[in-house]
């Protein structure tokens, strides 16, 4: 069962709440790749890649997000992009 937030808002401690939440279903995850024949090492070399695909994905968001605002800003005061 995962614990659902402690508040609907922003807190401080959200992010490590999420982090224990998921933490049972990585558990679940890991055992039954385990199981399923896969080594210790592939699989944390797969959740690495995972981690590093999703770090990769949020900056790259992040860029075209800023390129989005700059463009906006750029509309609104009548300049060419």
């Amino acid at each position: 069962m995962i614990n659902p937030p402690k508040h609907q808002h922003g807190y401080i401690d959200r992010e490590i709440d999420c982090q224990e939440a998921m933490e049972p279903g990585f558990q679940v995850i890991v055992d039954c790749m385990l199981e399923a024949g896969w080594t210790h090492g592939e699989v944390m070399r797969s959740l690495r890649r995972l981690i590093a695909a999703d770090n990769m994905t949020q900056k790259e968001n992040a860029r075209v997000e800023a390129e989005l605002a700059i463009a906006r800003a750029m509309i609104r005061a009548g300049k060419a992009l």
